[in-house]
């Protein structure tokens, strides 16, 4: 596991890191014949997907649907529909939807019977600490104590690519964040969007703060999020690359981001 450590890839704080190269180049398919693209989701994924206070589907990936469908000059074709998370495989496998956003995990079995995108967002790990706390980088945690959950792949990242730190388990994040708040441990390393929302939240009273520096790591946390179409649709899972790509080159993917993520995760 020791070189492994390098594929620990630090997000750039205050950007949105993507999978796209700067030069690339994916051809938009001819969509002429297809009758409508209908996404299936979720109502229980927040900020990604949620019933908002009007009663309305909302969130994130509500918006990049309509953003993606713009841009495939699709609008008046496209659909968003919500199910049960347990039903969403099998209603595009019998063709009741064209594509899935709802942060299904990618995984070597899903992709023998479906294509996934290239990832729109990447969910990283950081690590917290108390916002009167001394420790201002990473570097600092050296020996000491580190709150991670028990068996989580937080807990096996962290002692891959951060050996020198003392780890502490808990049996949930919450349990460790109120650790760090009571000053148990030094920090806590896990789920950097729950770490953000949490320190502006009632819960965290300006306790904690994240320390510079966001950690991908496709290995212990998979590829992203990402929408999943039927392999029989290949020019289905060709626009979609294409319009993502030509969101993220044009900032209208950002602009998402900053909608729904006003705390950085980055």
């Amino acid at each position: 596991m020791g070189c492994a450590a390098a594929a620990a890839e630090p997000g750039a704080p205050g950007g949105l890191p993507t999978s796209f190269d700067s030069r690339e180049r994916i051809a938009k398919p001819d969509l002429s014949g297809v009758p409508r693209l209908r996404f299936l989701t979720t109502v229980d994924f927040p900020p990604f997907n949620f019933i908002d206070q009007t009663g309305k589907l909302a969130g994130f990936n509500v918006d990049l649907v309509r953003e993606i469908c713009r841009e495939l000059e699709l609008a008046a074709k496209c659909q968003i529909q919500a199910l049960p998370f347990a039903e969403l495989r099998e209603n595009l496998e019998k063709d009741a939807g064209e594509a899935v956003v709802a942060g299904v995990a990618v995984t070597a079995g899903l992709r023998r019977d479906f294509v996934f995108s290239r990832p729109y967002l990447r969910l990283p790990a950081r690590f917290m600490t108390r916002s009167d706390g001394q420790v201002k980088a990473v570097a600092a945690l050296d020996g000491r104590a580190v709150g991670v959950v028990r068996g989580s792949v937080h807990e096996a990242m962290r002692a891959a690519y951060f050996p020198a730190q003392r780890p502490v388990p808990f049996e949930t994040q919450a349990a460790a964040m109120l650790a760090l708040k009571e000053g148990k441990v030094d920090a806590v390393f896990g789920d950097g969007m729950q770490f953000a929302f949490w320190t502006v939240g009632p819960q965290a009273a300006s306790c904690c703060r994240l320390l510079p520096g966001a950690y991908v790591s496709e290995a212990f946390l998979g590829e992203g999020l990402t929408i999943m179409t039927r392999k029989d649709e290949p020019a289905i899972g060709g626009a979609i690359d294409h319009a993502l790509l030509s969101l993220a080159r044009s900032g209208r993917l950002g602009e998402i981001y900053l909608r729904y993520f006003p705390v950085d995760i980055y």
